[in-house]
C-alpha cells in the first residue's frame, strides 16, 4: 500500500493506516522498571507486568498481600487473588490535542505531526507483539483507550484520533484549557498499569513543577518517553525585519531587529527544552525533540536508548 501525501492541517485515516508499511523501528528500548511501594521495600516489575487471573481458596504459602478481603468476608473463608504474567507489554500513547498543538509555520501542525508519530509508534509496537492503548487529551476533555492486542488495537486508536472533537473546533478558537497539564498528567498516571511503556507526545505547554511531580510518580511504575514537538518559529524569530501577523480577524505588525528581543526569545525556548531534558535525565526517561518541518519517519531513527536524549533533524 502506498502512503498518501500528508496534509499540513488535517489527519486522514487512510494515511495513518498506510503508515503501517513505513520501514524502521523507533520504539524506546525495553528496560526494567523499579517501583517504590509502601512499606519501604522495592518491587521490581519483571517482564511485562501482572494481570488478574482468578480467586481461589487460600493455601499455605500464598502471599498474604494477595488476600481478597471482599470475597473472604462474603464466603466466610480466606480467598486469595491469583495473577499471571502478561505476554504483551501495554504501550500507552498519550497525545496532546490542545489548541497550541494546532500551529505551524513550516511543515505541518504540531497536532498532525504528533498524530503521524503516534501511528508509526503504534504500528511498530503492534509488530513487536505489544498491546496498544491511547490517552488523548484536549481543551474539550480526554479519551482513554485500554491497551488491546493485534491490528484491532491500533485501528481503534487511529479512529479515535481522527474522530477527536479537537479537529472540529471553530477557526481561531482561543486557548482556554479547562484543566492544566498537571491535572491531565495526573489522570494519565492513574490509568497507567505497572510495567507499561508510556509515550507522551506534546509541546509541553504549561510544563511546571506539578507536571514534573506527576510524571516522576509515573516513572516509578512505568517506562516513560517524552516526544517534544515544536515549530521552528517557536525556537527562533525570523531574520531581522518587520512582519505582519493575522489571526483572520485582526492584524499585528512586529519587528525583529532588536538583538535583545531575539536573544531573549531564543533563550526562553532553550530554557523550556533544557528543563524537559533535565527531567528525563533525572528520571531515566527518554527524550526526543522533533520540529514540524521534519519527516516523522526519519525523526524516529535510530531507536532511542534508555536515558538518552536526541534532537531530530536540527
Amino acid at each position: 500500500m502506498s502512503i498518501p501525501p500528508p496534509s499540513p492541517v488535517q489527519i486522514d485515516l487512510q494515511r495513518l493506516v498506510a503508515l503501517r508499511a513505513a520501514p524502521g523501528q523507533g520504539l524506546p528500548s525495553q528496560q526494567r522498571v523499579t517501583a517504590a511501594q509502601s512499606g519501604g521495600y522495592l518491587s521490581r516489575f519483571r517482564g511485562r507486568g501482572m494481570e488478574f487471573a482468578e480467586v481461589r481458596a487460600y493455601q499455605p504459602g500464598d502471599d498474604v498481600r494477595s488476600i481478597d478481603w471482599r470475597v473472604t468476608a462474603r464466603r466466610g473463608k480466606v480467598h486469595t487473588k491469583l495473577f499471571h504474567e502478561e505476554r504483551e507489554r501495554p504501550v500507552l500513547l498519550a497525545l496532546d490535542y490542545r489548541r497550541p498543538m494546532f500551529f505551524a509555520t513550516r511543515g505541518r501542525f504540531k497536532a498532525v505531526l504528533a498524530s503521524e508519530l503516534t501511528a508509526l509508534l503504534a504500528w511498530r509496537a503492534q509488530a513487536r507483539g505489544d498491546r496498544v492503548g491511547g490517552f488523548l487529551f484536549s481543551d474539550e476533555g480526554h479519551a482513554e483507550l485500554r491497551p488491546a492486542g493485534g491490528r484491532h488495537g491500533v485501528l481503534r486508536l487511529l479512529r479515535q484520533m481522527v474522530g477527536d472533537p479537537a479537529w472540529r473546533r471553530p477557526p481561531h478558537y482561543p486557548f482556554e484549557p479547562r484543566q492544566r497539564l498537571a491535572q491531565t498528567v495526573q489522570g494519565l498516571r492513574r490509568v497507567t498499569r505497572p510495567g507499561s511503556l508510556v509515550l507522551l507526545l506534546s509541546d509541553f505547554n504549561q510544563w511546571d513543577e506539578e507536571v514534573e511531580k506527576q510524571l516522576a510518580l509515573l516513572t516509578r511504575q512505568a517506562q516513560l518517553a517524552l516526544y517534544f514537538l515544536y515549530d521552528p518559529l517557536e525556537a527562533e524569530l525570523p531574520r531581522a525585519g518587520s512582519y505582519r501577523l493575522s489571526d483572520g480577524s485582526s492584524d499585528l505588525t512586529i519587528t525583529t531587529e532588536e538583538a535583545g528581543l531575539r536573544n531573549g526569545y531564543r533563550q526562553r525556548f532553550a530554557t523550556h527544552r533544557a528543563r524537559l531534558e533535565d527531567f528525563c535525565k533525572r528520571y531515566r526517561a527518554q527524550f526526543l525533540a522533533i520540529a514540524t518541518d521534519q519527516d516523522p519517519q526519519q525523526a524516529l531513527q535510530p531507536t532511542l536508548n534508555t536515558g538518552s536524549s536526541r534532537h531530530a533533524g536540527r
